[in-house]
């Protein structure tokens, strides 16, 4: 018996890096039909002469959805891991894609980004469960690649409004549903894997490490940590939903450009979002996470106050920077609460990144109705002043007492 530990070790700590990324795509295409929502707004804005306020009201129900139900499917799935959870999320998604297709009014799409939200929110919490299972000692790294699958389909929306949007409008969604159904044959791979592990002798030793005394009551300093972990995600949330949600319309208004070269500037932020998560990972293994979120929020800070204020030419090389920096802290600050809170990792990444969208559909009605009564040069000003407040990163403990 006393044989057969060391090989047993191993096999618990082995990275599944097959698992990893084939969540990391999934992650991908549920994202991208979220990123879907955004990208139409100048379609829907025209055809259906929306307000500011209407567009940010889309954007709210999209997001509150994901942002309430994430943490109550994060504390289902903590008690009773669901792996088929992940295709069904997949189908809601498809059919919200549809909806949004052929909607003939706001409130059709209100409903039908409505089933997009549910889906998104089905499928976080136990995507980022397969890739805590899948990474053996590589968290860092597996959360990393996790999430950029996420921030690579958001940062596509620019790309959707420019390639299928301007030239096919609204019934350009419909295409969507090609990659949905992809992406229930794909889950559903992950989910048969997930189900084999969860029956397996080698998933309970796991489950029984990972879960500890998770059932335990969490100490008045984690929960202040987490309460510090959620303040800087909505500072960031705020900040993202400005640029993600309007900042295409400033500079249309701004600079005088057209809808389409509009989206490539919001893409170099978002796309450079996305290599800062994946580098942000390795980063905090290097320098500590806590000092990583400091140095991400902090670092952000003068860049996204110089941005409304710039010449043209400007714009792409800041918001480069800006993006890479600003992201790097997305997969650290999930990776973060999970530690802090073993044995509930559907809970902590429901909190993270449930509250993520929640925040950013609650900064997107704040912001869609700043622009309508100030105009979008005072929003993109308000917006520029939000990184300052990751400043509460001084609060957090440094990673040795966190642990």
């Amino acid at each position: 018996m006393q044989a057969a530990a060391p090989k047993q070790s191993a096999l618990n700590t082995s990275t599944i890096y097959r698992i990893i990324f084939a969540i990391s795509l999934g992650h991908l295409m549920n994202d991208s039909m979220q990123a879907v929502v955004p990208a139409i707004f100048p379609i829907l804005e025209q055809s259906m002469n929306l307000s500011y306020t209407q567009v940010g009201w889309i954007a709210f129900a999209l997001n509150m959805t994901s942002s309430i139900m994430q943490p109550v499917f994060g504390f289902y799935t903590d008690k009773k891991p669901s792996p088929f959870l992940l295709p069904l999320g997949m189908l809601s998604s498809m059919f919200g894609m549809i909806g949004i297709a052929f909607a003939p009014n706001f409130y059709f799409v209100l409903l039908s980004v409505l089933f997009i939200g549910l889906g998104s929110a089905v499928f976080h919490p136990e995507g980022a469960r397969v890739a805590f299972m899948a990474a053996g000692t590589k968290r860092g790294l597996a959360q990393s690649i996790y999430q950029v699958g996420g921030n690579t389909g958001n940062a596509l929306a620019p790309i959707f409004t420019a390639l299928i949007f301007v030239p096919l409008g609204q019934s350009g969604a419909a295409w969507f549903t090609i990659s949905a159904a992809i992406g229930v044959l794909l889950l559903w791979y992950v989910s048969r894997w997930y189900r084999t592990e969860l029956t397996s002798g080698t998933m309970r030793v796991k489950k029984r490490a990972a879960a500890g005394n998770g059932e335990g009551k969490l100490s008045r300093q984690v929960k202040l940590a987490v309460v510090f972990l959620i303040f800087l995600t909505f500072a960031r949330s705020w900040y993202n939903a400005g640029i993600g949600n309007f900042y295409q319309f400033y500079l249309i208004e701004h600079y005088g450009l057209s809808i389409r070269a509009a989206q490539y500037y919001v893409f170099i932020f978002m796309i450079a979002g996305v290599v800062g998560t994946f580098f942000g990972g390795p980063l905090s293994d290097r320098f500590g996470k806590r000092n990583l979120i400091l140095f991400s929020m902090l670092g952000s800070a003068p860049l996204a106050l110089l941005l409304p204020h710039i010449p043209l030419v400007w714009v792409a090389p800041l918001f480069a920077v800006l993006g890479f920096i600003l992201f790097s802290n997305f997969s650290v600050i999930v990776v973060y609460t999970q530690e802090l809170m073993p044995g509930k990792v559907g809970m902590a990444s429901g909190l993270i990144v449930g509250l993520a969208f929640g925040m950013g559909a609650l900064g997107a009605v704040v912001l869609g109705k700043l622009a309508d009564m100030y105009g979008l040069t005072f929003t993109m000003m308000f917006c520029s002043f939000l990184p300052l407040l990751g400043i509460v990163s001084w609060l957090l403990p440094n990673d040795r007492k966190a642990q």
